[in-house]
Parts: structure tokens; C-alpha cells; sequence
């Protein structure tokens, strides 16, 4: 009798730790967007911006512009100036002039500099995460 005691305690302790030692973890799966030209807009209507490569970039952001780029490829330019509605596609900017040239920076790939008008623009990448 001591001994089926032991063993069923013993038994009961084994399943204990096994269920509880167990690693039933929950997936989770999070899903990053891009952040568009409306949602950009809405939170600072005078924000100066573009669209490349389905990325809003935006300039005017104070530890962007004290950073010390190198202008390296250009890569594309501004197509289409929209300052009516904020339904942007590739090459899209709501202030700069058609035309302007678009570069990538040596030291960042988040960061694309536009020549317009005799001076060069630091526009940073604007994702949501």
C-alpha cells in the first residue's frame, strides 16, 4: 500500500513539472506599414514632402538637418507637384518644384538629399513602428 502511495505521488509529480515546464507560447504576428502622404499631412499640414519607392520622406526635421551627409547616386526626381489632395504616388511632393533631384546619402539609407534651387534638402524616411 506505501508502495502504490508512493509511486501515484510520485507519478503526480512528474506530470506536474512536465505541464508546467511546457512552452505553450502565442504567436503573434505584427504587421509594419508605411505611414502615407494624408496621414503625414493631417498630423502637420505644412509638412514638406515626398513620395519615393512607396515611402513618405520628409525634411525640416531639426537632428536630421545638423547631420553631416554626403550626396551620393541620384536615384530619381520630382515628377508631379500635388498641393490639392494628398493621393501621392512615386515622385509625388506637395512643395517641391518639379524636376528636383533626388540623391541617396553615403552615411544613412533612411535619409535622401534633394538638390532644388541652388541648395541641397536632408528628407528622412517617415515609417510607422
Amino acid at each position: 500500500m506505501k508502495g502504490i502511495k508512493c509511486f501515484l505521488c510520485s507519478t503526480a509529480f512528474i506530470l506536474f513539472v512536465v505541464t508546467g515546464c511546457t512552452n505553450q507560447t502565442e504567436t503573434k504576428t505584427v504587421t509594419i506599414d508605411n505611414i502615407n502622404a494624408e496621414e503625414v499631412l493631417t498630423l502637420n499640414p505644412d509638412a514638406n514632402i515626398f513620395q519615393y519607392n512607396g515611402t513618405i520622406y520628409q525634411t525640416n526635421i531639426d537632428w536630421v538637418d545638423e547631420l553631416p551627409l554626403t550626396k551620393d547616386n541620384q536615384i530619381s526626381e520630382i515628377k508631379t507637384k500635388n498641393e490639392d489632395n494628398t493621393d501621392f504616388i512615386d515622385g509625388t511632393a506637395n512643395i517641391l518644384p518639379v524636376g528636383s533631384k533626388i540623391f541617396t546619402a553615403k552615411e544613412r539609407k533612411d535619409i535622401l538629399l534633394v538638390e532644388t534651387k541652388g541648395e541641397t534638402l536632408k528628407y528622412l524616411a517617415i515609417v510607422e513602428g
